[in-house]
């Protein structure tokens, strides 16, 4: 034991020292060796950072190899350096299996750029989502229906890559679907995950589209099983159906000339679809008159043989715009919901009495 001691004690602090230096240097494969290894140790972290260290190390440990065989003439040298190079080489075959894995078709990574990727989304969160709708990109030629009003069942959730699909109601137009948005938001949530119902809408493909789509039991246990995709969901679908409302609120805007507000319950009774000119420009005309307090008129005997002509309106009937120049009408599905709520703002003065 004491040996052992005395032999680490001199080994530690009484080195032996070196006779004699080599006057020649080394051989050219041993310093570029040296160079490449250095440069190895420089890369970055990630999957494609650990595939430039492990690229760089096999190429030095290569050139090792070669110094010891030619030039050192030391057997242990190049056997220790071949078995390094086959160490990094494993190591490569299986960086470049786990990036083949990973990698989705374009449409898939375009998506997660655009979608998840802001809002710091994990890849392997990403993956068990894509993993639920199959990797499948599916198409739709131009004029196809997506799904018909009444008879298309809901039975699934689909996302819109590419294209534009109308959306529309008993023939008339509502507002178009476009790419990142979902073309089913709304039925998907208007049911429990143990309802079943049918499209209100006629969704149409407007030109060629390509779009991913989720079954609807498939999707449902994935929510239930991962909480965190069950909120992205959640996040998703809000601001895609908020979306749409504001959208049909701009599109009321250019054809009243008013701004709507979506949160009124009785919006209902003004966008409902009217049974001719006449008793759309009537109701425009209704709702004028009740958003402008009237002054009470002063009493007096009349005197005269006739009463006079009563004075022209502060506030005269402006005509509505010629639905035929600002596009075809529209009423929304989604806001035929406020006509059972009570409350109406018909029975206020103006809407900051009604927000008070």
């Amino acid at each position: 034991m004491s040996r052992n001691s005395s032999s680490w004690d001199q080994l530690l602090f009484q080195p032996p020292l070196c006779e004699g230096w080599k006057q020649n240097v080394e051989g050219a494969a041993y310093h570029l060796g040296n160079c490449i290894l250095l440069l190895g140790y420089m890369g970055g972290s990630g999957i494609f950072g650990s595939i430039y260290i492990f690229s760089l190390l096999a190429t030095g440990y290569i050139c090792y190899a070669l110094w010891g065989w030619l030039n050192a003439c030391g057997l242990d040298i190049f056997i220790w350096n071949m078995l390094l190079v086959m160490a990094c080489i494993l190591q490569l075959a299986h960086l470049i299996y786990r990036l083949h894995k990973h990698t989705f078709l374009e449409e898939f990574d375009l998506l997660y750029k655009t979608l998840c990727q802001p809002l710091h989304v994990p890849f392997e969160v990403y993956k068990e989502i894509v993993k639920c709708c199959e990797e499948k990109v599916l198409s739709l030629a131009r004029d196809q229906n997506y799904a018909a009003e009444g008879k298309t069942p809901i039975n699934r959730l689909s996302l819109l890559l590419s294209g534009r699909v109308r959306v529309s109601q008993d023939g008339q137009f509502l507002h178009y679907v476009f790419p990142y948005q979902f073309l089913d938001s709304p039925e998907w949530e208007s049911l429990r995950p143990s309802e079943e119902g049918t499209f209100q809408v006629t969704l149409t493909a407007e030109t060629d589209c390509s779009y991913i789509t989720w079954p609807r039991r498939k999707l449902y246990l994935l929510l239930a099983k991962d909480r965190y995709i069950a909120r992205l969901f959640s996040v998703f679908l809000g601001y895609d159906i908020s979306e749409k409302l504001y959208a049909l609120n701009d599109k009321l805007f250019a054809k009243f000339g008013l701004r709507f507000d979506i949160r009124l319950p009785s919006l209902h009774h003004v966008l409902g679809p009217a049974s001719s000119e006449a008793e759309a420009e009537k109701e425009l005309y209704e709702w004028e008159e009740l958003a402008v307090p009237h002054r009470p008129m002063p009493t007096f005997v009349q005197t005269a043989a006739s009463a006079p002509p009563p004075p022209p309106s502060a506030h005269p009937k402006v005509p509505r715009p010629d639905s035929a120049l600002l596009g075809e009408d529209s009423t929304s599905l989604v806001l035929e919901d406020f006509a059972e709520l009570s409350g109406s703002f018909m029975d206020y003065v103006s809407e900051g009495e009604y927000m008070k």
